[in-house]
């Protein structure tokens, strides 16, 4: 059986103030039955780690291809383990369209973060235009041969869908059409990885998940969790989507 995982991606949001948060996450959801993970900004982490405990793992953003270097601004995968990390969130698409991220670019970042003992959460998704033109399985089959690499298990790999459209705005597929592309990656994880790998792969949904919405998402077929953005930095958010996700 795949281990749920309610997942948080706080973005650019957070300072020390906001681990509040973070603890009181931890004292209503100790001893969940679903995995709970959060990716604050890179100035948190260490302490993010520390307050979360044992109840919340803890991931970064992003990561950098190198292992060290001459690259002013970014980190490296071994850096965040080193802070506490043990997951990193790669091909977000704020990563592909500010920062003109390829699958290319996210496959890399991808192999050194696996080298570094992170479990990987790779984003996918298509824009609005690609939606109406009836290429969203194209777009998703392209992104995922591309960006994930091929020495995943399905301990280390986690797969986020997150249509761009839905991201922030309050919009959210129709049930049937969130089923559909999750039903539709997960054959394609079988079918490029084997049944052991494509069937214990966690996908989680991603895209304006509120706790008003999260049981009747994490109710579709194939959709093991959430990569929460906004709803994930306030406990009073976050804790019903944990809990909705506890009961699915």
């Amino acid at each position: 059986m795949r281990r749920k995982l309610a997942a948080g991606n706080w973005k650019m949001n957070g300072t020390a103030a906001d681990l509040a948060e973070v603890e009181g996450i931890c004292k209503a959801h100790k001893g969940a039955g679903v995995d709970i993970l959060i990716c604050p900004p890179a100035t948190l982490l260490s302490r993010l780690t520390d307050a979360a405990g044992d109840v919340i793992a803890t991931g970064g953003q992003d990561c950098h291809a190198k292992d060290s270097g001459a690259h002013t601004g970014d980190i490296a995968a071994g850096m965040l383990a080193d802070a506490g990390a043990t997951y990193v969130i790669l091909g977000h698409s704020e990563r592909r369209e500010d920062h003109e991220e390829t699958d290319q670019d996210v496959r890399e970042k991808a192999k050194a973060a696996l080298a570094a003992g992170l479990k990987v959460v790779i984003c996918v998704g298509e824009s609005l235009e690609e939606r109406e033109a009836a290429n969203t399985l194209d777009i998703i089959s392209g992104q995922l041969a591309g960006s994930i690499p091929d020495a995943v298990t399905g301990e280390t790999l986690v797969v986020a869908y997150e249509p761009i459209w839905a991201i922030g705005t309050g919009k959210i597929p129709t049930l049937d059409q969130i089923g559909e592309v999750h039903d539709f990656i997960r054959a394609r994880l079988e079918e490029r990885f084997g049944a052991g790998v494509g069937r214990s792969t966690r996908i989680l949904y991603g895209g304006s998940v509120k706790p008003g919405n999260a049981a009747e998402i994490f109710a579709v077929s194939n959709v093991d969790g959430a990569l929460v953005g906004g709803a994930s930095l306030k406990a009073a958010d976050f804790s019903p989507i944990i809990s909705a996700l506890e009961d699915a």
